[in-house]
Parts: structure tokens; C-alpha cells; sequence
């Protein structure tokens, strides 16, 4: 009797060998399926052909397992196949962890961005004129922030509000950061301004809504400047990632990634700040990440615990905007600081993470 029931577990180890075999050599080309679905921009997943594969299945079944355990089993083997290769998708991508382990450090005239210590992006919303830049520019420099954001090209929900002032207002912000010693970071919205903008700033920075203008996107990627990319109204984080690939492939690895909050049905806040996506893209990219949390909130009220969350969940920094009087602000009033209210938010943050130590 110990010998028949020895020999039948010989018989099934023999099989689990197969079986393993078998699964792995499926694996393999579920593997190639996927690089040829990728090349011809296929979704991955497809349950017609997965129905289609079931009922194959359970035509043939002839026992003795019930046919909805032959599903159940072949669905737990199609949904890993899927997720294989996700996960060498995951793995192909230039921005991914699993490419580049280490992290990006980015320089901006001489500013570290993402070696641990905290960078800060701070400026009015649109370049209004000399004056009101160079208010905020005092502020920004006595604060200790290097990096000066300000919009000359505003896309606009309404098109009859404000839309900038275009390259004069790229030149504005060039002048007054020479004079405070800053680096630009301002937003372009069009392919064929981006080399005439590489004049003025130091960091392009694509908006929200053009998250996914591949052709701008393709653009920053050929110019030999530091991008900030910020995440789509209502992107997932994969579209957020993938756009970055765009950037990166085009050879121009310096990215910085910005959540700026999604629409949800949430009316509280002007957006939902996703903070948890901050560790996530730490996790899967080896890009650093800031939080705009102006644009994610829209309430002056709250933008200091929202940055004192960022910077506690991992945040390479933090944006907001400033304007030296945001009642007449021509863009955005409700939600920018004035300069007083924008000294308390500097101390407080600076109290809660100073800057200048690892923050890892």
C-alpha cells in the first residue's frame, strides 16, 4: 500500500513538473503577445478572447472537475498573464524604478531636485507686469526659495478670461530672476514656443491640461531643459507615468512630476489632492515629485497643511502661487497668497521641514 501511494505522488509530482513547464512556456508567449500589442497601441486586455478561450475550455473539459472550477483556475492564469505583462511594461519604460534604481537629481542653476532636500516652486499665477513679479520675486528670495514660477501663457477653461502675456511676460520673468538671482519656471502650451522660450527659462513646466499633448510633450523632450510635468485633470497615475515617457524618450531625462489634484465629485476643494500619489510615483519612478497645492485645493485656508502633508509623505517639494494683492489678480484670486500671509507659510514649513538636511 506505501508503495502504490508512493508511486502516485511520483506520478503527480511528475505532472506539477509538467504543469509548471507548461505554464511558463505560456508564459512566454503571453510575454511576445504583449510586445506586439504595445507596437500596435492594442489594450492588453480582451475579454472577448478571453470568453472565447473559456468556452473553448469547457467544451473540452470531460471531468472530473466542474466546469466552473476549469474557469475559475484558467481565470487565476489569464488574469497573471495579464499582470505579467503589465509588469514588463512597467519594466520597459525609461521613467520606471525597475530601469533606473537610483534616483534622479536634477540641477537648476545649482539647486538640487531630488537628492532628499526639500526645493520649493513659488510665484504668481500670470505675469501681470514688472512691478507685481518683482514684488513676489523679494519675497521669494528672502523666503530662501530659488525656483520663481510665474504663467505668461495661462490656457484657460473660459476663453475670454486672461491667457497671459505671452513672451513679454517671458521676458518679464527673466529679468527680474537675473535680478534676484532665480531660476524661471514657467509654463509653455504650444510645440512651436518651446525653443523660443529655452531664451527665457530654466524649467518648462506643461500644465495640467496639456498633460497629454504629445506633441508638446515630444517637444520639452528634444529641449535641453529641465521639464515639470503635472498630472491631467482626471489622468490615472499610469497616464501621468506614460506621459513622462514621452518626454523622457525624446533623450531628456531631467523630469519633474507635480500632482496638482484630480476632479472628483468632491466640491469642497477646487480638485482632490491624490497625496497618495506622491509615494507611489517615488515607488514606480525614479523621477522626483512635488505637490502644487494651490491648484489641488484652491483654498488659501488650507495650503499650508496640505504642503506639511506633502512634505510628510515623501514630497521633493512644494508649489504655490503668491501675488503681492490676489483680490486684483487677474487670474485665480481666490487661492494665491498675498506676500504677509505667504512669509507665515514659509515659516511654518520651514519650521514643520527645514530645508538644507535629507529629508530621507
Amino acid at each position: 500500500m506505501s508503495n502504490h501511494l508512493e508511486q502516485l505522488r511520483q506520478q503527480l509530482d511528475s505532472v506539477n513538473t509538467e504543469l509548471l513547464e507548461l505554464i511558463n512556456q505560456r508564459a512566454g508567449i503571453v510575454q511576445q503577445i504583449g510586445k506586439v500589442k504595445e507596437k500596435q497601441s492594442i489594450n492588453r486586455y480582451d475579454p472577448v478572447r478571453e470568453r472565447k478561450m473559456l468556452d473553448e475550455l469547457t467544451e473540452k473539459n470531460n471531468g472530473p472537475f466542474e466546469n466552473s472550477t476549469i474557469e475559475h483556475i484558467f481565470k487565476e492564469i489569464f488574469k497573471a498573464s495579464l499582470e505579467l505583462q503589465e509588469d514588463d511594461h512597467r519594466k520597459a519604460l525609461l521613467v520606471s524604478r525597475k530601469m533606473k534604481p537610483e534616483d534622479t537629481i536634477i540641477d537648476i542653476k545649482g539647486e538640487k531636485v531630488g537628492n532628499g532636500d526639500l526645493q520649493h516652486v513659488m510665484g504668481p499665477c500670470s505675469v501681470e507686469s514688472y512691478d507685481q513679479v518683482a514684488q513676489v520675486a523679494e519675497a521669494v528670495k528672502r523666503n530662501g526659495v530659488k525656483l520663481l514660477r510665474g504663467g505668461a501663457f495661462k490656457p484657460r477653461t473660459s476663453p475670454y478670461d486672461f491667457q497671459g502675456l505671452g513672451v513679454e511676460g517671458l521676458q518679464i520673468l527673466k529679468q527680474v530672476a537675473d535680478e534676484y538671482d532665480l531660476a524661471v519656471v514657467s509654463e509653455i502650451v504650444n510645440p512651436v514656443h518651446v525653443e523660443k522660450a529655452l531664451d527665457y527659462v530654466d524649467v518648462i513646466q506643461i500644465g495640467a491640461r496639456n498633460m497629454q499633448n504629445f506633441e508638446l510633450l515630444k517637444a520639452a523632450g528634444e529641449a535641453n531643459k529641465p521639464v515639470l510635468l503635472k498630472r491631467g485633470l482626471s489622468a490615472t497615475i499610469s497616464e501621468f507615468v506614460n506621459a513622462a515617457e514621452y518626454i523622457i524618450s525624446q533623450g531628456n531625462g531631467d523630469i519633474i512630476l507635480c500632482e496638482r489634484g484630480i476632479r472628483t465629485y468632491e466640491k469642497a476643494t477646487r480638485n482632490t489632492l491624490d497625496i497618495s500619489a506622491v509615494p507611489i510615483l517615488k515607488q514606480e519612478t525614479h523621477l522626483p515629485v512635488m505637490v502644487d497645492v494651490t491648484h489641488s485645493t484652491g483654498r488659501r485656508d488650507i495650503l499650508l497643511p496640505a504642503a506639511k502633508a506633502a512634505v510628510a509623505i515623501g514630497a521633493d517639494g512644494v508649489m504655490a502661487e503668491v501675488h503681492p494683492d490676489p483680490a486684483v489678480a487677474l487670474s485665480d484670486a481666490a487661492q494665491q497668497m498675498n506676500i504677509p500671509t505667504f512669509d507665515h507659510f514659509m515659516n511654518e514649513l520651514d519650521a514643520f521641514a527645514p530645508r538644507g538636511t535629507m529629508q530621507k
